[in-house]
């Protein structure tokens, strides 16, 4: 596969990380990190690009005050004769975020950034300029295609530790150089306080940076977007957004663990103030927004959606689900119909419209939760399920209804070349599912891969549902429930097609980007 390398990357990370030292990291653990403020406009939150494709892509920021977004983009590192882009206003109602959208660019080349904030009131005083860097998809199959996945930061009360040095793994993966990075949800646990320190089991402690929206589970769209800002305070993190574009979706932990629409909190949960569980994601969702450059999520986008299909030339369309916003309620999942499962009717018919007209060799279905694996919702101690399988290994039931309604579109479209692609779970798996082994058999067999966490506890391996007939094939999992990420157990997940013969070839990787399984699968065929 011919990736070309990556330019000057050590002046780039080197201009990011400079403008990014405004943020100091407290001295002691108890105090919020504070901005080292000047007379000009500051971006000391980093730079993020998302969504790019092969002529276009979106820029953020954040200001420390209001200004003026402005961007400059070079086929070089010197900045010579650069292109400007006259970014939004930013200001209050974003929380001082913004992002705007480049188009006209090259195809398959690397395009070098810098923003620059500039005082409302006099556009000469601007602040030091934060440089990022990002490939444009190629058009050119030869080039090949190749990205990370991972999900699920910063649960179960494991922040940034300062004395691990922060997020590790995102400097694993950066040395990796992908096109993209997918996270598969749970980019921040807003249910999840952050406390100074932790017990570790064993014996000893671990000590996590805090922040004051940290110190207790979001209810407030501000302290939605203090947890959003909680872990840009991660130098890795920075550095990995200025170097590598996101594809991000979420799931429940950007809210509250295993929410559905609708729901009300138990008077019992004495955390929540707020009990309606729709004004919580209203106010998750607009954070979200604020926060990452999605397109679909845009001020005055038509779509207002997180789920949205990002072609990436003509190897490879991801298709990013939301399993999350059009769910049914969480319930024993064994009803014998099921319209609205956990897609919700307008997005499997999106899916299956999308997948039908898909031209690439593969169509990786980017699900923020699982397909076979029984994940269950312990909430108030009752009796649900939270994804999509329940343990009955019968035919379909409940949420399977919709499943194997598109599996077996899949199937007799004859479409070729999908995987699915989560995390969710705390561990790291490889499911082949195939109709020889299954309850329900209209459909070709298929792969589902999962990784993560990426700074969370781990979790001992979920039991699978036979519906689908899956095999783990590979596992990588504790025996403990919820292992630190100081005793291992981080995983992210990589894809690599190469551009001549066409294979995809999957490796689950470890937190310092060891390599613990690969497949490779052929192209061009309905099931694998």
């Amino acid at each position: 596969m011919s990736h070309r390398p990556l330019p000057g990357r050590r002046s780039v990370l080197r201009g990011s990380l400079a403008a990014s030292a405004a943020l100091t990291l407290p001295a002691g653990l108890g105090a919020a990190p504070a901005f080292a403020r000047s007379g000009r406009p500051e971006a000391g939150w980093g730079v993020q690009t998302g969504d790019v494709t092969s002529d276009s892509g979106l820029v953020w920021v954040r200001a420390d005050r209001p200004a003026r977004m402005i961007v400059e983009t070079s086929a070089t590192e010197s900045f010579r004769a650069p292109r400007r882009w006259h970014g939004p206003l930013l200001g209050a109602g974003t929380d001082f975020t913004g992002t705007t959208r480049l188009h006209g660019l090259p195809s398959g080349e690397q395009i070098h950034y810098r923003v620059l904030l500039a005082d409302p009131d006099d556009p000469r005083r601007t602040g030091e300029p934060v440089t990022g860097t990002f490939r444009t998809v190629s058009r050119r199959r030869r080039d090949g295609v190749r990205f990370l996945w991972s999900g699920d930061l910063a649960g179960q009360g494991w922040g940034i530790n300062p004395d691990l040095g922060g997020y590790r793994i995102y400097d694993a993966m950066a040395r990796l150089d992908p096109d993209f990075f997918l996270c598969s949800g749970d980019n921040i646990y807003a249910d999840g306080p952050i406390s100074e320190t932790q017990a570790l089991p064993g014996g000893g402690t671990w000590r996590n940076v805090t922040t004051e929206e940290k110190a207790k589970v979001a209810e407030t769209l501000a302290e939605y977007r203090g947890n959003f800002r909680y872990n840009l305070l991660d130098a890795n993190l920075r550095a990995f957004n200025a170097q590598v574009p996101s594809v991000v979706q979420w799931d429940d932990h950007e809210v509250r663990n295993n929410w559905y629409p609708g729901e009300v909190i138990a008077t019992t949960d004495t955390r929540y103030t707020e009990k309606s569980v729709d004004v919580l994601a209203a106010r998750a969702r607009r954070a979200f927004s604020e926060y990452f450059p999605l397109p679909t999520l845009r001020p005055g986008a038509r779509e207002g959606r997180v789920y949205r299909v990002l072609r990436q030339g003509p190897l490879l369309d991801v298709f990013v689900l939301d399993m999350r916003t059009y769910r049914n309620a969480n319930s024993p999942d064994d009803q014998t119909t099921d319209p609205q499962g956990i897609l919700g009717r307008e997005q499997l018919e999106w899916l299956k419209r999308e997948l039908a007209r898909s031209r690439a060799v593969w169509k990786v279905i980017a699900a923020d939760m699982p397909i076979g694996l029984v994940v269950p919702d312990a909430t108030e101690g009752r009796p649900n399920f939270e994804a999509v399988a329940q343990g009955d290994p019968g035919a379909p039931l409940g949420r399977e209804l919709q499943i194997a309604e598109l599996l077996r579109f899949v199937k007799h479209r004859r479409i070729t070349g999908t995987l699915w692609l989560t995390a969710d779970v705390h561990h790291t798996s490889a499911q082949h599912y195939h109709p020889s082994r299954a309850a329900f058999t209209d459909f070709e067999p298929f792969w589902e891969f999962v990784s993560g966490p990426l700074n969370a506890g781990a979790f001992p391996a979920s039991p699978l549902d036979g519906t689908f007939g899956p095999e783990r094939v590979f596992v990588k999992a504790p025996t403990a429930s919820n292992v630190s990420p100081a005793g291992g157990y981080q995983f992210f997940g990589e894809v690599d097609i190469d551009g001549g013969s066409g294979e995809l070839t999957v490796r689950l990787r470890e937190q310092d980007g060891s390599v613990l399984f690969s497949r490779t699968l052929q192209p061009g065929r309905v099931g694998q």
